[in-house]
């Protein structure tokens, strides 16, 4: 036989989209349409409902910028049209090529009831199957003009990120309004052809089953009138049952398909888009769910549900009936999918109390897996976290994007730096956005890395960022799937019913250890500085208030916030967002997020000086309050008291110009360009700054990435750099003891302060930047004659290590990365930390000197800021300020005691007198990080803490108050029920740790 299969498919293509498509919808007529342009903000239902509209035209332009319009439309349908089925086709403009990143739509009856959402990929109403013939049709659209930020030509700078800027041009183009017929044999005919063509372009031509298809499709082709599709598609899809009827294989890969819509909760579009693209989803995947009985929907982050309860109680209703009739399931448990390298321990702890608990008190529902497809890499501190808010599970699908190295695993176990394992799964489809398309299902079978012990994988199916969720086409195409031979087999599932079947499959996995470090998207640690800082702030100020407000309440009855306290986190969480607290987001999310976290640290400040103020009392004695967990100037760690004296600092001229620093423990060489050229560590005389290097170096790199700008920092970047080295002022600070120095490049003006504490082993550098560069990243470099092939950044509960060499892909992909609070290198017997109070990308490189000594050059820097301009064209324009300490001769101890430090400044209050801890721990391994009290408002004491040092610990925490019992609790503050209450003896508790782990003690008052 002649291979004429080119030919045939060639003829499918042309036949789908010009004949048989458009045969699904053969009759239309036209429906009236009139509009209402809200002048400001989206106005209520009710509002928009009751508003004056005036006639518009299909064809006619509408929708500023952000804007909201209220279409009304109103139509007879024909009564010829009787016994058939009949929808509104409502097309507001959209470019079916963007689901998600266009205008939208959601439906409303005229009594206010939502029917579903419109987007480019979803324009359909149902108005009757079948219907009478003469029915009012009266429909009202409130509509969204959302522009395309990322148009075109992506990354290229645009003001439509804000509305401040994006003026007020109609973006889109009003494009169909009509009643039409809907012929359900040709809409079936269509999902037939599709997903066979599809399947026959995946499998090898000389397999049989892709020719017994191509003859299948021939006949159906021939046996279709073009001329009357409606009339002979029934005889087409004839053709075509003999292959779709053939089973899968018994070998044929499984896939759980859970209906899915990943909405960012901010991204190219601000928070106030984001809670109506979530109602336009849940309507549409609720009507969807009516409609298809087997078909399974899941979302995730419990602000986005919070948002439907707050701001749409009418799709709220449909969606709690969904969640009962368990098809609407709540997926993740987190409060948003938030950017897991960035949060503190405590934060990224109640990411999980707040989503579980949403979620449990809502509707019972207690999830056991963490759901994080889109999340730009995942700190080796998070499985403990998940465990201990009572989940065995993580999906995420994000590494798929790494650039330099394959992961080697799609089902494995993850191992944490405290040895937890979570069963973690990546779908191998590699997309979160799955269409059902058959090129992405037979991906997924070539794409499992983990063949010959399983064969079982997820699908997150469904189009996302307010494409509409999951669609009716796609449901039909997983039906055919369902058991088709030439294709894995696609089952509807829950994300939990999958996990169970993929663990009960292939119960011993391989095993990850460490960080699941995204090889893109570095530059997300550095970008929009503010928002970074402002994280940071809050974080440490919720410590405070929790802490202080609960020695308030036990000692003095103050009225612990338990409200205030559970709002500002939930905004705070918010906020860690992953396109938020990353810094990709337009300029709108980004001036916002400054304003929140100001409003923030000033309604903390208030709790904290309220409580500090009750718990100090009338007088006259300067007590400095001590929120740091370790004993600061003779503090105790959650205390108050007098502050010991701590020796002084004193600055002396060099003959070349230049400065010393000295505290006795600490003499610091500063040159006359502002550059430290020595720190010496006065009681070992051991140098900190390499030979002939100078730390306190600003460096200045050019930085246009690839693409994705204010995401990513591309390798080449370190190609040039221009040290910072020319000062205009190197003075004396205005304490006399200190160094002072101005240094202006391009348009822009840094001001550094180098102090000393008195009694203190750090060397504190203050830099304020009046940032006014572009395109690129600023640096400060420290050079440190310090030999060792491994450093630590601290991470959620504990520290990981990463190499200074790159001596594979895996390390040399790792030419960015991710601290909190510190990072630590050290030899064996002595080691150096940098600390910060607000920054988190860095780089540790490392070179061997060729001239001298021969030693090793270790370089960290810490990353400053940067200038993209896609999507926020003035990203991080104006000033900022930040704090490190070079703590020389520091152990991983002092890191981690430095680190809180520089991060909790001291506060200082006269009182009557001394404050004693509410609880207080007898060994500086141990870290608190919480004393709160209980959530359910028992009055309990709830104490967080870590073994923070990578070593085993036996501690005894003691109450400051009469306790009557204590339970072992998981994050959610319950009973672990497989672990004995400790002993308590007049407030002491014995606790034994093993390394990094995490623990949390619920004390009950006597």
């Amino acid at each position: 036989m002649h291979d004429d299969r080119t030919l045939v498919e060639a003829r499918l293509r042309r036949v789908l989209d010009e004949r048989v498509r458009p045969a699904v919808h053969p009759e239309s007529v036209p429906l009236e349409v009139a509009v209402w342009h809200a002048p400001g903000e989206p106005v209520p239902v009710t509002e928009g409902l009751a508003a004056d509209v005036e006639p518009v035209t299909v064809g006619s332009r509408w929708g500023a910028p952000w804007g909201t319009s209220w279409f009304r439309v109103t139509g007879t349908v024909p009564k010829e049209w009787a016994g058939k089925t009949v929808e509104a086709i409502l097309d507001l403009g959209f470019d079916e090529n963007m689901p998600g990143f266009q205008c939208e739509g959601l439906v409303y009856r005229p009594d206010g009831t939502p029917v579903k959402g419109l987007n480019p990929r979803n324009q359909w109403v149902r108005i009757g199957a079948p219907v009478q013939g003469g029915e009012e049709v009266r429909l009202h659209v409130e509509a969204a003009s959302n522009p395309v930020v990322m148009g075109p030509r992506p990354f290229t700078p645009t003001p439509l990120g804000d509305l401040e800027t994006a003026g007020r041009d109609p973006q889109y183009t009003l494009t169909r309004m009509d009643l039409a017929v809907l012929d359900e044999t040709v809409w079936h005919l269509v999902t037939d052809l599709e997903v066979l063509g599809e399947l026959m372009a995946e499998l090898p031509v000389d397999s049989p089953r892709r020719w017994e298809i191509l003859r299948a499709v021939e006949r159906a082709l021939d046996a279709l009138d073009l001329q009357d599709v409606g009339g002979t598609a029934e005889r087409a899809r004839a053709c075509l049952a003999d292959v779709l009827a053939a089973p899968a294989v018994p070998s044929a890969h499984r896939i759980s398909a859970v209906g899915h819509a990943h909405i960012d909760s901010a991204w190219l579009w601000p928070l106030r888009e984001t809670v109506r693209k979530v109602a336009r989803t849940a309507a549409n995947m609720t009507a969807l769910l009516d409609d298809e009985p087997e078909f399974v929907f899941a979302m995730s982050q419990a602000q986005q549900w919070a948002w439907v309860k707050e701001h749409r109680p009418e799709v709220w209703a449909r969606v709690k009936k969904a969640v009962a009739d368990g098809r609407f399931v709540p997926a993740g448990g987190m409060w948003v999918e938030s950017d897991t390298n960035m949060p503190g321990s405590e934060a990224m702890a109640r990411q999980f109390v707040h989503g579980k608990r949403f979620f449990l008190d809502e509707f019972g529902v207690d999830n056991d897996e963490a759901w994080l497809p889109d999340t730009f890499g995942f700190a080796a501190g998070l499985p403990q976290i998940i465990k201990a808010a009572g989940s065995r599970y993580l999906l995420t699908q994000k590494i798929s994007w790494s650039r330099t190295n394959s992961f080697p695993h799609h089902t494995f176990r993850w191992e944490g730096i405290d040895g937890t394992r979570i069963y973690t799964h990546f779908p191998p489809v590699d997309t979160y956005n799955c269409s059902m398309h058959g090129a992405e299902i037979a991906h997924a079978v070539r794409n499992f890395k983990d063949k010959g012990t399983a064969r079982h994988s997820l699908a997150p199916t469904g189009w996302g960022d307010g494409g509409g969720g999951t669609t009716r086409e796609m449901v039909a195409k997983a039906a055919r799937l369902r058991d088709l031979e030439g294709s894995a087999t696609v089952t509807w599932e829950t994300p939990s019913a999958f996990f169970a079947k993929a663990e009960a499959e292939n119960p011993e996995p391989p095993v990850w250890v460490g960080e699941l470090y995204l090889e893109l998207h570095r530059a997300t640690l550095t970008s929009q500085a503010g928002t970074k800082q402002g994280n940071r702030r809050s974080e440490h100020l919720l410590r405070e208030a929790e802490l202080w407000a609960a020695t308030a309440a036990v000692r003095t009855g103050f009225p612990y916030p338990y409200a205030d306290l559970d709002r500002i986190w939930k905004t705070v969480l918010l906020h860690q967002f992953h396109d938020i607290l990353p810094g990709s987001s337009i300029a709108w999310v980004h001036r916002e997020a400054r304003a929140t976290y100001a409003r923030i640290a000033d309604e903390l400040n208030g709790i904290v000086d309220a409580a500090q103020r009750a718990l100090a009392g009338e007088g006259t004695v300067p007590l400095l309050f001590n929120a740091a967990p370790h004993t600061r100037a003779g503090v105790p760690a959650g205390g108050a008291r007098a502050a010991e004296a701590s020796g002084r600092t004193t600055r002396a001229g060099r003959p070349d110009g230049g400065h010393v620093l000295d505290n006795g423990l600490l003499r610091v060489g500063v040159d006359p360009r502002g550059l430290v050229d020595s720190v010496l560590d006065v009681a070992t005389g051991r140098e900190t700054i390499a030979p002939g290097r100078t730390g306190n170096l600003l460096q200045l790199h050019q930085d246009l990435p690839n693409m994705w700008d204010a995401w990513d920092v591309d390798e080449f970047y370190r190609n040039t750099v221009t040290d910072l080295t020319d000062a205009d002022e190197v003075t004396a600070g205005d304490d006399g003891a200190s160094v002072r120095t101005v240094r202006t490049f391009g348009g822009s003006r840094v001001t550094q302060v180098l102090s000393l504490p008195p009694g203190e082993k750090r060397l504190v550098v203050d830099t304020e930047v009046d940032w006014h560069e572009t395109e690129k990243f600023l640096k400060l470099a420290f050079p440190l004659d310090l030999h060792t092939d491994r450093y630590a950044s601290e991470t959620q509960f504990g520290h990981f290590f990463r190499p200074t060499h790159t001596n594979t892909s895996w390390e040399a992909a790792k030419f960015e990365a991710c601290n909190h609070r510190f990072v630590h290198l050290q030899e064996p017997d002595w080691g150096v930390a940098l600390v910060n109070d607000g920054t988190y990308g860095h780089d540790v490189t490392r070179a061997v000197r060729t001239d001298g000594d021969g030693g090793t050059t270790t370089t960290v820097r810490a990353s400053l800021l940067r200038a993209p301009r896609f999507p926020d064209p003035e990203t991080d324009q104006g000033v900022h300020r930040f704090r490190h300490a070079l703590v020389p001769g520091a152990s991983i101890g002092d890191a981690v005691r430095e680190g809180w430090r520089i991060n909790l400044p001291e506060r200082r209050l006269d009182g009557a007198g001394e404050v004693t801890p509410l609880v207080s721990v007898d060994r500086d391994s141990v870290v608190v990080t919480a004393v709160k009290l209980a959530d359910d408002g028992s009055g309990d004491v709830v104490v967080r803490f870590h073994e923070a040092h990578g070593a085993r610990a036996d501690a005894t925490l003691t109450a400051g108050f009469p306790v009557a019992g204590v339970e072992v609790t998981d994050l959610l503050e319950r009973p672990l029920a497989d672990t004995a209450p400790p002993a308590v003896d007049d407030g002491r508790v014995a606790v034994r740790l093993r390394p990094f782990e995490l623990r949390t003690l619920r004390l009950r008052r006597a």
